[in-house]
Formats: structure tokens, C-alpha cells, sequence
């Protein structure tokens, strides 16, 4: 059953996102970044060119000729059909295709709105037997 993790009071959700995309690039996963909109992929590809300063993660869209062997697919499109351990969701809803993953990660700012979707989220994947972890960024 996958492993879902709330990331709640994000001061920046692509920071968060950049981050998370890092760890599990060192951990040798493959990782999809669901965004919500192109102009959101396109910030989160940006800041994944320059973030680690000292590094680089390789990564692409999903339409990419080299999605297959790239470790970290960066996309809006609401599907996915190939390899990949962890789920970042940027999106307002959950995704339809996050259980095809080991592990999935919803980070919430804490904008009112935000706020409001991650609540339904937790809901919803707490009403489908779905074991929970918080974790508050601004506790430190």
C-alpha cells in the first residue's frame, strides 16, 4: 500500500518539492513531480536546473524521448505510466494514478486555499484505509 506524507505549512511548495526531488535522487529513486499547471513545471524545471547549487538533477517532461531513463519527470499532465518509487503532488487534488506508487508526497502551504485542499486530501485517503504521516515544516 503506498506510503503517503503530508509536508503542511510550505513556506515555498517548489523549495519543498526541490528538496524532496534531491533526497530521493540520492537514494537512487525515481521520482514524478505532478503540477498543477505548465507555468508550475516550468518554475520547478528552472529551479531544478540551479538547485543544489553544487549539483544537478537530472530530469524532464513526461513527453521527453528520455522520460524512460531520466530519474525525475517533472509534468502537469495527470497521468503516468512509467517507472517511478515516489509521487510529489503539487496538485490541488489527488492524483488518479498515485497507488501505481511506494510512496507519495503532498506538500501544503499554509495558504488559506491550500490549506483547504490538503484537508480534503488527508480525508480522502484516510476514508481509503491509507496510514498518514504529518509533517510540519515551520516546527522546524
Amino acid at each position: 500500500m503506498t506510503e503517503i506524507d503530508f509536508y503542511t505549512h510550505a513556506a515555498d511548495r517548489l523549495q519543498v518539492a526541490a528538496r524532496l526531488c534531491v533526497k530521493a535522487y540520492r537514494m537512487g529513486m525515481r521520482v514524478r513531480v505532478l503540477t498543477s499547471d505548465a507555468a508550475t513545471t516550468a518554475r520547478l524545471d528552472q529551479l531544478l536546473w540551479t538547485s543544489p547549487a553544487i549539483g544537478f538533477i537530472p530530469h524532464c517532461r513526461l513527453a521527453s524521448r528520455v522520460a524512460e531513463e531520466t530519474p525525475v519527470i517533472v509534468d502537469e499532465a495527470p497521468e503516468h505510466s512509467g517507472p517511478a518509487e515516489l509521487l510529489i503532488n503539487l496538485h490541488t487534488e489527488q492524483p488518479g494514478f498515485f497507488r501505481r506508487f511506494a510512496r507519495l508526497a503532498e506538500i501544503v502551504s499554509a495558504d488559506a486555499a491550500d490549506v483547504a485542499a490538503g484537508r480534503v486530501k488527508w480525508q480522502y485517503y484516510k476514508q481509503q484505509g491509507y496510514t498518514l504521516r504529518a509533517h510540519n515544516l515551520a516546527a522546524g
